[in-house]
């Protein structure tokens, strides 16, 4: 604030590059949301009218939304209803000629499987990562923003590292940062020069002041969440009706959200879980749902022509999730609270 930059300055280079360093890429672009990440990405893929982009629908609109930006069409998958994140065989089932981009999104902080990513290139598909919810998380030693190829983060104030309001992409391609850095300024090449249609996605120095000291605690703050998690998963074992996130194998979880699944018809009452959610609200214990209802059955997507029972995984998952406080300011008395209620209340 004293230095009188309140706009995009020396804060925003050193957060991206900061940033980039973490992440273990060369270029790191700051812009203003989330959605703005995965829309710069998009189209720095060129995608554009005519074009398809698949995805999943167990997802937040903004994962999706951007497509529509571009004037091209969502297409979606079903999930692994272990993981939340998209079905491989579905995914590669769907690709067409007219697939330009997969945007395959970390659920929760989970990474995605990358093992397809080489083969999705060698179909010259752009391979866009949704790590809006998974900053700090690994899989086989590599960071989310490295993963596929170019990474899209949410700085949103309820995320793991947060700005306010903010976003980031990272990219090992400089062509993708250059394409990304002229369509958040508005398409300029020079000052004044427009080269091509853009927008105002700027990040402020601000933000990106309070992103660098976020970021210097990241580690601290996912390895309480990554702390918790693992308790709440001990504690929840085997109660009956209550599945507990799976982390795969070389997997490092951000646990953006730590979500359980609640099966009415394994329940020992048959409580299902907005029944389950209104008990702990009784106790004081908050809860939330992410997502109540996937993307393809919104009015936003309605002429897509999906309906009902096309994405029989996800529109399970969006009855049965329930995500739990996992915060690393909770205590454990906190956390075996939870877990005790819950053990409870599918029982009694």
């Amino acid at each position: 604030m004293r230095s009188g930059q309140l706009a995009a300055g020396p804060e925003v280079a050193a957060f991206e590059q900061e940033f980039a360093d973490v992440c273990g890429v060369s270029f790191a672009v700051a812009v203003n949301s989330g959605t703005a990440a995965i829309h710069c990405a998009l189209e720095a893929a060129g995608v554009g009218p005519g074009d398809e982009v698949i995805t999943t629908p167990f997802t937040f609109a903004a994962t999706a939304t951007p497509i529509l930006m571009q004037r091209a069409t969502p297409r979606f998958v079903d999930i692994d209803p272990r993981t939340f994140n998209a079905d491989l065989d579905a995914l590669f089932a769907e690709l067409t000629s007219k697939t330009k981009a997969v945007v395959a999104v970390d659920l929760f902080g989970l990474p995605v499987d990358v093992s397809a990513i080489e083969e999705l290139r060698a179909r010259n598909v752009t391979v866009v990562e949704d790590a809006c919810q998974a900053v700090g998380a690994r899989r086989d030693g590599k960071a989310t923003g490295a993963l596929a190829d170019v990474g899209c983060f949410s700085l949103y104030a309820t995320k793991n590292l947060m700005t306010g309001e903010g976003g980031m992409l990272t990219t090992q391609d400089e062509r993708i940062a250059k394409h990304a850095r002229r369509f958040r300024q508005h398409g300029q090449g020079e000052r004044y020069e427009y080269l091509s249609l853009g927008y105002n996605y700027r990040m402020t120095d601000i933000s990106a002041a309070i992103g660098r000291v976020q970021l210097s605690r990241l580690g601290q703050i996912n390895a309480g969440r990554r702390a918790n998690a693992a308790l709440y998963t001990s504690l929840l074992q085997g109660v009956p009706g209550v599945s507990t996130p799976l982390v795969p194998p070389s997997v490092e979880h951000a646990y953006h959200q730590y979500s359980i699944l609640i099966d009415p018809a394994r329940t020992t009452n048959g409580i299902d879980r907005d029944g389950l959610r209104a008990k702990l609200s009784e106790r004081g214990i908050g809860t939330g749902v992410y997502y109540p209802t996937p993307l393809h059955l919104n009015p936003l997507f309605s002429n897509l022509g999906y309906t009902a029972g096309d994405f029989p995984n996800a529109e399970r998952a969006a009855s049965q999730i329930m995500a739990l406080p996992v915060h690393p300011l909770l205590t454990l008395e906190e956390i075996r609270g939870v877990a005790m209620a819950i053990a409870e209340l599918v029982v009694a």
